[in-house]
């Protein structure tokens, strides 16, 4: 399970011109899963999620986390792409991907357990043409992979 996680001042997620998702300041999460991810990946990742420590705190250190940053809210975007393979050609491989039928179950858990902290999830639509805007704050961009 791979995690593209970057910290925002506000993202929206549009499909076919309708606003799917959006959120002001929190996390946008692009999110890919490959044939080995199971429920366990998905629960680490959420909780390590959950429990990252990258706001600002009254010291001006990243050590705050999501719930403590009033209004703080996620939105989940699919993303399988993370698991484009560019090392031969020009055209990237997605075969480490998975499956929708083993990808979509994923997601979905991954999803409720985020909602079950309390913590406001919006998301975009698996599978479908997306358009993801945001204003990334800081710049603060993590890889999360496990």
């Amino acid at each position: 399970m791979r995690v593209l996680l970057q910290r925002v001042s506000r993202a929206e997620v549009r499909i076919d011109g309708r606003v799917a998702g959006r959120i002001g300041a929190g996390f946008c999460l692009l999110v890919g899963f490959t044939h080995g991810d199971t429920d366990e990946h998905v629960a680490w990742m959420a909780d390590k999620v959950i429990g990252l420590r990258l706001f600002a705190d009254e010291n001006g250190k990243m050590n705050r986390a999501l719930a403590e940053v009033d209004g703080g809210a996620l939105l989940v975007v699919s993303q399988f792409t993370l698991y484009g393979d560019t090392r031969k050609g020009r055209r990237p491989s997605f075969v480490d991907a998975a499956r929708p039928e083993q990808a979509v179950p994923l997601y979905e858990r991954f999803v409720s357990l985020l909602r079950e902290t309390g913590v406001r999830v919006e998301t975009g639509e698996f599978g479908a043409m997306m358009e993801v805007d945001l204003v990334n704050d800081g710049p603060v961009t993590l890889w999360l992979e496990r």
